[in-house]
């Protein structure tokens, strides 16, 4: 891994993408392109690794709301992040000195968004299906993009995620359960927010010690929570381990499938494959937590994503016009 950027800074803020990931790469190229490997298979390799990452995402998240009986939605989260951060700090082994107060207030920033998002996206995901939760956390990156764009055709798929979400809650959030809508759609603008402090602390820290490090952070800040709401229930075997797997099944393993692919993969492609991840979720809900969509559901999600994958799009083509100016 190389110390650029972060994937989050790559696919929403050059490309104002509708979906990024925590840490990446440089890759090797003229002028940091992707490297487009030769043949069928081995451009088909990224998207597979892509892919794969967002099943292990949204699978994790399934197990982790399989998890809540147990160990409270707060509970999971603090598993979730304890795990993450132990598992970061032995694999990156950040230094700690060199830095100034500046690069440790963005660590610090980023932290606390990410605490944030994992917290308000298990609280929505303990009270709404798996499917409608991703699909409105995935409105804060979109409106991020269309936002970052300020082209007039980004407002078209704007209002096309508009109708996604009126689809989805039924014309009023209390078919969903409101105060679940409102945790999910919190946890979309939280990462809107992380999208932008990954960047910055991707440029900040080399390869991924600013992830690590800001896991840290998130982790020590939802602890208090999880010991309050759980107690001595985080400490049985069986439930360590299963928050164990979520942290592996949702961040550590799709973080490195997604590096890896992001070494071969433009942005743009990427941020368009992550865009699925709504449908994922859908999935990974009907077939662990026997969690159904309707025909008006599946269609509120499959407009979501087509707007997610309009803007980004969109984007790519204005950025190219620009350049031919």
């Amino acid at each position: 891994m190389n110390d650029q950027r972060s994937a989050a800074g790559v696919a929403a803020m050059e490309r104002a993408a509708a979906v990024a990931v925590p840490e990446t790469v440089a890759v090797p190229g003229a002028a940091g392109e992707a490297v487009r490997p030769k043949g069928r298979g081995a451009a088909l390799a990224p998207v597979a690794l892509v892919v794969a990452g967002g099943l292990s995402v949204q699978f994790g998240s399934a197990i982790a709301v399989l998890l809540m009986p147990r160990a409270g939605a707060l509970g999971v989260v603090t598993l979730r992040l304890a795990a993450a951060a132990l598992v970061l700090l032995v694999v990156c082994r950040p230094k700690l000195r060199g830095y100034a107060r500046a690069d440790w207030g963005t660590v610090l920033a980023f932290g606390v968004v990410m605490g944030a998002m994992n917290t308000l996206f298990y609280q929505a995901a303990d009270r709404i299906p798996l499917g409608a939760a991703v699909t409105l956390e995935v409105l804060g990156p979109l409106v991020l993009s269309v936002v970052a764009s300020r082209r007039l055709v980004n407002v078209v798929w704007a209002g096309l995620a508009l109708g996604g979400v009126v689809l989805l809650s039924g014309g009023g959030f209390d078919r969903l359960d409101p105060v679940g809508a409102a945790y999910a759609l919190g946890a979309g603008a939280m990462w809107a927010a992380y999208i932008v402090f990954s960047a910055r602390t991707g440029r900040r820290f080399p390869q991924a010690d600013g992830l690590a490090l800001a896991m840290v952070v998130a982790a020590l800040l939802s602890l208090p929570l999880g010991i309050l709401e759980s107690g001595s229930k985080l400490l049985v075997p069986s439930t360590l381990g299963l928050g164990a797997a979520v942290a592996m099944l949702s961040s550590v393993l799709p973080y490195t499938l997604e590096l890896m692919a992001l070494r071969r993969l433009p942005a743009p492609t990427f941020a368009i494959l992550m865009s699925l991840e709504p449908a994922i979720a859908a999935t990974a809900g009907f077939l662990i937590l026997d969690q159904a969509l309707s025909t008006t559901d599946a269609l509120a999600i499959a407009l979501v994503i087509g707007a997610s994958m309009g803007a980004v799009r969109s984007q790519v083509r204005g950025g190219k016009g620009r350049k031919r100016a």
